[in-house]
């Protein structure tokens, strides 16, 4: 098996703010093995557009959530979110996920403010592209649909190990790279400790010594105990004006699972309840992280501007997926 290349070995220690430049396709195809991966995390098609571009650190991605198997954390390594570089799905069936692009340190240098811009050198792009362009599907299924292979899907390889709620050390570095406060960390860390002990007392206690039936922080419950949940239709463009609904009208339209038509409704999204955003587009296609199948939405959602998941409640995971809203969830403003 080939191995990648020792290129930028050196421990960049980046933090949140830091300006670095992302390397040459050439430079970074010296760090990649013959699937295209280093350490197990792919460089994508759509990550060459940035080759060349200067960037901030937005997140030092350490951590991050799972879910494929929903073991809860898994541990990252020298790797970084970069401010506004997120996939465009150009080279993965038109994904609209919009996942943040995770860069390991080999693929960046650390540059001074003041020194001047040196364009990158893009020659190794061609030979670069095909590879690729190859790895970014593996097997189809049996019923001839292709099978789409990014970071998401690859994020249990990329991400081997699990960190669990007592390994104090993700905290510290959470303080350390700028990712949260200490205010933030030790909220997170006590909504935690919390939810495990709502999950041991569904175990363990008879329901009426339970708090709150043993639910999860936020208390999320859906309001729908039989048949179809409900829909609505606004038809909402880009540009318009919304307000997300308070939490007791969306969970009126959720199932005991929290979905909505399969969609799923979380506590990260309940905070932003009452909020008023605008439309950035209506989605309808999204690799599904666990299969790599493309699946393909029968009622658009919404994306709006400005809304992610912060992380408050998952340990301050700074993946920041985007939410998709069903237009159920949401009324016009005005």
């Amino acid at each position: 098996m080939t191995t990648a290349l020792a290129l930028g070995s050196e421990v960049l220690d980046l933090k949140v703010g830091d300006l670095v430049q992302v390397r040459s396709p050439e430079e970074i195809r010296a760090t990649l093995d013959e699937n295209g991966e280093l350490a197990g995390l792919p460089f994508m098609p759509e990550m060459l557009a940035y080759c060349g571009q200067r960037m901030t650190v937005h997140k030092v991605a350490h951590k991050s959530c799972d879910n494929i198997s929903r073991t809860g954390l898994r541990k990252m390594a020298d790797a970084v979110h970069l401010t506004g570089s997120r996939c465009d799905g150009s080279a993965h069936g038109g994904c609209e996920n919009a996942c943040s692009l995770y860069w390991k340190e080999q693929w960046l240098r650390r540059v001074d403010p003041t020194e001047p811009l040196v364009e990158a050198p893009r020659a190794g792009e061609r030979e670069l592209l095909p590879l690729l362009v190859e790895k970014a599907q593996k097997e189809p299924f049996d019923d001839g649909q292709p099978r789409w292979s990014c970071q998401a899907t690859e994020m249990l390889r990329a991400a081997p190990e699990r960190l669990p709620l007592k390994d104090l050390g993700q905290y510290r570095q959470d303080i350390r790279s700028g990712n949260a406060d200490a205010l933030a960390v030790l909220r997170s860390f006590l909504l935690a400790l919390f939810d495990r002990y709502q999950d041991l007392s569904k175990r363990f206690l008879p329901p009426f010594l339970r708090f709150r039936d043993g639910l999860h922080w936020g208390f999320l419950r859906g309001g729908v105990l039989a048949g179809r949940t409900p829909t609505e239709h606004l038809d909402l463009v880009p540009g318009e004006l919304v307000r997300i609904k308070s939490r007791e009208e969306i969970m009126a339209t959720l199932d005991s699972n929290l979905l909505n038509r399969g969609m799923g409704f979380d506590v990260e999204m309940s905070r932003f309840c009452g909020r008023t955003a605008r439309v950035k587009a209506r989605a309808t296609r999204c690799v599904d992280e666990r299969t790599g199948r493309m699946l393909s939405m029968k009622n658009p959602c919404i994306i709006l501007e400005d809304i992610v998941c912060e992380g408050a409640f998952k340990a301050n995971c700074p993946r920041e997926f985007v939410c998709w809203w069903r237009e159920i969830w949401l009324e016009r403003v005005g």
